[in-house]
């Protein structure tokens, strides 16, 4: 599996292309803003973009959402907690950035333990609340992409109107933790990570496994 990382926009949303290097076919996961740079890579590796998988429907993880289905007529799939966020500029917080952001309807859902494939790649949805009614983390091989819930040695917000801190601490702990320590961890900001690390170092966590 291929991985590029690409940290978009003003509030620095990290963009992950992921592709199958034999079949070519690949994913868009989090798309926060128009970006050249991501489309220059999709050219450049000649790529057949299935998916734009979303991991929550917050509008900094949503800009680019349009551009890249234009470009590549991929499926935009979200958990349907979520779902109402494409069409709803207060759902998706574009409100609070002075923004109207109304995306089109998605074309499918993600679905806990249901596989999403790239060829030989098989993508496991993990369904993970607290962020957001329908935030997910996406596992594929030895990376999870943890979209806004868990960071390097911190955590996504609840203080919106659907976040729950408990929730989405229970969720880390329960899906997250039973992972392998060695098991990379791709964030929707900031830095990467690992499982291992974060439960020793995750000021949020500690005392919770």
């Amino acid at each position: 599996m291929e991985v590029i990382k690409k940290s978009l926009g003003q509030m620095g949303t990290n963009c992950y292309v992921i592709w199958d290097e034999k079949s070519l076919e690949a994913a868009v996961i989090d798309p926060g803003f128009e970006d050249q740079r991501i489309i220059d890579i999709i050219k450049e590796n000649k790529l057949n973009v299935k998916y734009i998988l979303l991991t929550h429907g917050h509008f900094d993880h949503l800009g680019g959402v349009a551009q890249i289905k234009q470009l590549t007529d991929a499926k935009v799939l979200i958990h349907e907690n979520d779902a109402d966020c494409l069409g709803e500029s207060r759902r998706n917080l574009s409100v609070l950035a002075g923004m109207s952001m109304e995306l089109e309807p998605a074309d499918g859902f993600l679905k806990e333990d249901e596989p999403i494939m790239l060829g030989d790649i098989s993508i496991r949805v993990i369904h993970t609340p607290g962020h957001s009614k329908g935030g997910v983390c996406l596992l594929a091989g030895d990376v999870l992409f943890s979209g806004d819930t868990l960071f390097n040695t911190s955590i996504g917000r609840t203080d919106f109107a659907d976040g729950d801190l408990n929730e989405l601490l229970s969720g880390i702990t329960a899906k997250l933790f039973i992972l392998d320590d060695s098991m990379k961890v791709l964030p929707g900001h900031g830095d990467n990570t690992t499982i291992g690390y974060e439960k020793m170092n995750n000021p949020f966590l500690k005392g919770r496994f």
